[in-house]
């Protein structure tokens, strides 16, 4: 079911076919090649940013859309059916930015925002550490130290989206080593920075085109004015990220079932055995039925979420990990089942549903694993103990 039939706004309604045009006409033919080259795609993040794509969320006083975030799901959802290296330019865009529009301050929004929702810089946003991955905040060693006007960060991050090619990176650093996760604070670190490098870029199964890069701070000299919010902040900042995060994330996962759903019914109407189209034959039939339903499913518990992210709900957290989590293995069940449709073709790289298969898995891993995700559901129904 096309995006536009849950359009909430004639606005809305114009920006998805809008979007669904482009990526038919421009992402759609390129999927391929960027997954085999695992280069970035400058050219669809320029496109992205002509159109408009990458602020709208963003306040119109800070250069943005000013958008709702149900439209900004449905974005990524449709970027995601072609391709889902793509998708995260604007998924990663609004992580960047997120911890800015939460505790920056206005002059800080002023001086960030703008470029960003434009295009004219990238963001990332920089958090896990070798040692640490679900238990991010409890076990990270980057240290920020004030001296005088600046802080001295050092430390390294892994698995960073974007970092390769960001403009401007919130990263998160303790300030208070005796404090745990309540000692850890937020700061925009701008390319260029002494003392700022970007290390070695990950070799992965899927999601190629979208650089996964470890980065090296090395006493980089932060100004203080780069703070976000107050020192020990960070654990609070990360936490509201995380919310309207995991839908983003949902939302590319959808989006690649729903493209791999799309292509294995065409197939199937196509593909003639034993006389007949293989989608008329029960066991071919009863696949694509559960994979239609279990799209749907996953799609109405998103949009739900990003309407509750909208209004700021109280369970925001709760939505967005029943998101996270439904999407997720929705992705990977049904891609998994879209090549077993295809069979033989299925396996090959001529046919973008293995693409589909490997980009599929990660969802079920960054902006918290599945595991976590059932570990926050849990603790919202039942309590989380001693």
């Amino acid at each position: 079911m096309a995006a536009t039939q849950f359009a909430t706004s004639d606005e809305e309604a114009l920006i998805l076919a809008s979007v669904r045009d482009l990526v038919a006409e421009k992402v759609a033919p390129r999927a391929a090649e960027i997954d085999d080259s695992g280069e970035f795609p400058w050219d669809i993040k320029q496109l992205f940013a002509q159109n408009d794509l990458l602020g709208i969320p963003i306040p119109v006083e800070y250069g943005g859309l000013g958008g709702t975030f149900v439209t900004y799901v449905k974005v990524v959802e449709e970027v995601a059916k072609a391709c889902a290296s793509s998708s995260l330019i604007v998924a990663v865009q609004e992580l960047g930015m997120l911890p800015i529009m939460i505790a920056g301050s206005d002059e800080q929004k002023r001086r960030f925002l703008p470029k960003i929702a434009s295009g004219e810089h990238l963001a990332a946003y920089a958090l896990t550490e070798v040692s640490s991955g679900s238990d991010a905040l409890g076990s990270m060693k980057t240290r920020a130290v004030r001296k005088g006007d600046s802080y001295a960060l050092t430390g390294q991050k892994i698995w960073i989206t974007n970092g390769s090619v960001a403009d401007v990176v919130c990263v998160f650093a303790v300030t208070d080593p005796e404090a745990g996760s309540r000692g850890v604070s937020a700061f925009v670190v701008e390319k260029g920075m002494p003392g700022f490098t970007v290390g070695k870029k990950e070799k992965k199964m899927g999601i190629r085109g979208s650089p996964t890069n470890e980065l090296i701070f090395d006493d980089c000299e932060v100004p203080a004015v780069n703070r976000l919010g107050e020192e020990g902040e960070g654990f609070k900042i990360a936490m509201r990220v995380l919310d309207k995060s995991r839908p983003g994330i949902a939302a590319q996962a959808l989006g690649i079932a729903a493209g791999a759903l799309d292509y294995a019914t065409n197939y199937a109407k196509d593909r003639v055995a034993f006389g007949k189209p293989i989608g008329q034959h029960q066991g071919v039939g009863f696949m694509l039925a559960d994979m239609k339903a279990d799209v749907e499913a996953a799609r109405l518990l998103l949009y739900e979420a990003a309407r509750r992210c909208d209004e700021g709900a109280s369970d925001v957290t709760l939505w967005a990990a029943m998101a996270k989590l439904k999407c997720g293995d929705v992705a990977m069940s049904v891609t998994t089942d879209a090549v077993q449709i295809l069979g033989g073709f299925g396996y090959s790289t001529e046919y973008p549903v293995e693409r589909m298969m490997r980009d599929a898995k990660i969802t079920q891993i960054y902006e918290g694993t599945q595991q976590i995700q059932r570990l926050v559901i849990s603790r919202a129904l039942v309590g989380k103990g001693k």
